[in-house]
């Protein structure tokens, strides 16, 4: 059956790596029906908006988004086009894997997923400043805002994924030690749900800090660790940078109706148009996205032909210790997974 998909190519090396991907996807059988559109930058030079009506519209059609990085105009008037798209379609589940892939790394052995909130917490944007005698910028107040609303369908979700994908446990990360009520309730919340799945899914908790301490230290205990929005950001690229940095690291953002897939790195403007960018975090998108939609025996091949091309070494971009350009990894991509399917 054809997939239809909303596909936004962004801004810097993102229509390279975008169209890398669309490449791959084709070679491995996917009949996917695009609708290209546009966001971030590209879309206020075309249209002076970040974020035109036509590219919500077609999210909301397709429910389904594959999209590179997207710079957000400096100046007034301009928010996040990336918060922007989770609040518009209630993208709650931020979910990014690390899988240690490439040869040489410090940890070898690392294979865990980070479930994030998405939509609460610090991040939820409830700040103000405070007027003190002449000075109207004296002091700012953050509101973290947790609900148990919020809190129930993130861990229920981290659990859910779990059970889905094979995974053992499940760490609730936290920091309920000082901030106990917000954090306390993420907690608490975490516990109930525990019970719920005894005997299915393992359950653990560790305050944030020691957590990030032993990621540093022994990383390949951890299986699925599901967080608040604040520390999920962080862990998130700490744990990139344990597998090889952002460019190898994809991110799912997963609301009840709609899901959009991308390449969490920058958008890389120094080497932008010059084909030499690495299209894998877009690519793991991609094989998020198939998951998503039940593909996931392609999405399982797709994975296998990148990390075999990894592994080799023999044709990947600068960034990981080759000096392929764009097309030439993804040939050697496309390669690897015609030899899977021989």
């Amino acid at each position: 059956m054809t997939l239809h998909a909303t596909l936004i190519p962004g801004d810097g090396i993102g229509p390279d790596i975008t169209e890398a991907t669309v490449r791959l996807l084709a070679a491995a059988g996917a009949d996917i029906t695009w609708d290209r559109q546009l966001a971030g930058m590209a879309a206020v030079n075309a249209v002076n908006d970040p974020m035109p009506a036509a590219t919500i519209e077609s999210i909301r059609r397709t429910k389904l988004a594959l999209k590179g990085p997207l710079e957000t105009p400096v100046g007034e008037g301009f928010r996040s086009v990336n918060v922007a798209l989770r609040k518009t379609f209630d993208l709650y589940a931020n979910v990014r894997p690390a899988k240690s892939v490439l040869p040489g790394l410090r940890f070898p052995d690392v294979d865990l997923v980070i479930v994030r909130e998405n939509t609460e917490g610090l991040y939820i944007g409830v700040e103000n400043y405070v007027k003190i005698g002449n000075d109207e910028r004296a002091a700012a107040q953050s509101l973290a805002v947790i609900t148990r609303f919020g809190a129930d369908r993130i861990l229920r979700y981290a659990f859910e994924f779990a059970l889905a994908n094979g995974r053992k446990r499940v760490t609730i990360v936290h920091k309920a030690n000082i901030l106990k009520f917000s954090q306390g309730l993420f907690l608490d919340v975490g516990r109930e749900i525990a019970t719920e799945y005894a005997g299915r899914v393992t359950c653990d908790e560790k305050i944030v800090d020691a957590c990030a301490m032993e990621l540093t230290m022994r990383p390949e205990r951890f299986d699925v660790i599901v967080t608040t929005n604040l520390f999920g950001d962080i862990l998130s690229d700490l744990t990139s940078g344990l597998v090889g940095g952002l460019g190898l690291t994809p991110g799912a953002n997963i609301g009840k109706d709609v899901a959009i897939f991308e390449a969490v790195h920058g958008t890389a403007p120094d080497i932008a148009g010059k084909g030499i960018a690495n299209p894998t975090a877009v690519m793991l998108a991609a094989c998020q996205m198939l998951d998503h939609v039940g593909d996931k025996t392609r999405a399982a091949s797709i994975r296998t032909a990148i990390e075999d091309t990894l592994r080799a070494k023999k044709s990947v971009t600068g960034d990981v210790g080759g000096t392929a350009n764009t097309s030439q990894y993804t040939d050697a991509v496309i390669g690897a997974l015609k030899k899977i399917h021989a």
